[in-house]
């Protein structure tokens, strides 16, 4: 049963920053509410006040600025999945937003609020951390971004300060030869395991000058795995095709997997090693 609480409607960002100063703990930002409202229902959580911020204009635009996606945190999933700016440039969060939970979800959740809410097996996360993205953190008194590779910080805990607001997410569009995969494994809704890649080859196709791996929802929080794509990069396609076993073994440790329900913690790296080698062929067929 949902425990009664107070509706703040502030008109600004700074109003926002204001009210979750003042109020602490006993207050949260409210968007499409499809996770927090959930929680709040099971009594899992509890405030005293919802800070609804979804009529506060200029949050929910995708924009290209130069060579960068603008995303506004009060873009849904629906609009995402559907912006003819994101099928041009980045088809990977096309994809992924297309297969967020469910129709219902998509329509109202948030991007944003999918981020902040650092629901250990959402999507967003792991794919942002291999492209790249800067998060944009607003306060009434300033700005600052956040590389997303240091936004989550563990299940249900992001980087943000108790009044901040995130406003936007920056992500660089892909250089020419470079190709970008999010694949996922789950049974039911919630993914169990996801793993990203985003490669960038020479201009004759022979070898990998960058590749990018992020490993989610198998563990707590979303992990870029360095040690692994140093095994990928550098060297000759067929090098980096034939190190793919040993990076998935480096990947699946780093994923922190849990034992549940979907699975055990050693059947899980092994599935992040599987969507490695498949992510990694996805993102090469597309330099």
């Amino acid at each position: 049963m949902l425990r009664r609480f107070r509706l703040e409607e502030p008109e600004s960002v700074k109003e926002v920053s204001e009210l979750l100063g003042r109020f602490g703990e006993a207050a949260r930002v409210y968007a499409g509410g499809t996770e927090l409202l959930l929680a709040m229902k099971e009594g899992l959580v509890q405030y005293e006040r919802l800070i609804n911020v979804k009529n506060i204009k200029g949050l929910n635009e995708v924009t290209l600025d130069k060579d960068t996606i603008r995303i506004g945190a009060l873009c849904t999933h629906h609009q995402l999945e559907n912006a003819p700016l994101l099928h041009q440039n980045l088809a990977a969060l096309v994809k992924l937003e297309q297969n967020v939970a469910n129709v219902r979800v998509r329509q109202v959740g948030t991007f944003g609020g999918n981020i902040c809410f650092a629901e250990p097996h959402a999507d967003p996360g792991t794919l942002l951390m291999a492209l790249g993205a800067q998060m944009i953190a607003e306060r009434s008194t300033s700005k600052r971004e956040i590389p997303a590779v240091d936004f989550f910080v563990d299940a249900y805990e992001t980087c943000l300060e108790a009044d901040e607001v995130l406003t936007e997410i920056r992500v660089p569009v892909p250089a020419d030869k470079s190709g970008v995969a999010y694949l996922k494994f789950g049974y039911l809704e919630r993914p169990s395991v996801g793993v990203a890649v985003a490669l960038r080859v020479d201009a004759g196709g022979k070898s990998i000058q960058d590749a990018t791996i992020a490993v989610g929802c198998a563990g707590p929080a979303p992990k870029r795995v360095p040690e692994a794509e140093a095994l990928l990069k550098g060297g000759s396609v067929d090098e980096a095709k034939a190190n793919l076993s040993k990076a998935g073994e480096i990947a699946g440790g780093a994923s922190q997997a849990i034992s549940d329900l979907h699975g055990s913690q050693e059947y899980k790296e092994h599935i992040v090693g599987v969507l490695l080698k498949r992510a990694f062929g996805s993102a090469l067929s597309q330099c």
